[in-house]
């Protein structure tokens, strides 16, 4: 991944870096092959320097990580889920500007 502030989030560590995280973890499911994936990784990498410390930011590749994207119902990609206390708090399916992500971060 680009970014040092990112986390690669696995089926493998779903469980200790997002449900028992002690912050919000804002989690991005993606795919190498789809462009508006690409598109919104400079956002989610904005995202990840801005709210460093506040905030955990990870990706995760649906390809190789097909349980939790199955669990979750990722049906779209891109699709984030901002999880709060290990509970979905909000979802967004599709391309989407950073001020709808800062708005939902900024109200936690």
């Amino acid at each position: 991944m680009a970014s040092e502030n990112l986390t690669e989030i696995t089926d493998q560590n779903f469980e200790v870096e997002v449900l028992q995280s002690g912050v919000p973890v804002l989690v991005d499911f993606w795919a190498e092959w789809c462009m508006p994936c690409r598109m919104l990784s400079p956002t989610i990498e904005k995202i990840a320097r801005d709210y460093t410390g506040k905030v955990k930011v990870g990706k995760v590749d649906t390809d190789s990580n097909r349980d939790i994207s199955i669990k979750y119902s990722i049906s779209a990609i891109p699709t984030v889920i901002l999880f709060k206390d290990g509970q979905v708090h909000q979802k967004f399916v599709g391309l989407r500007q950073e001020k709808d992500f800062k708005e939902a971060l900024d109200a936690l």
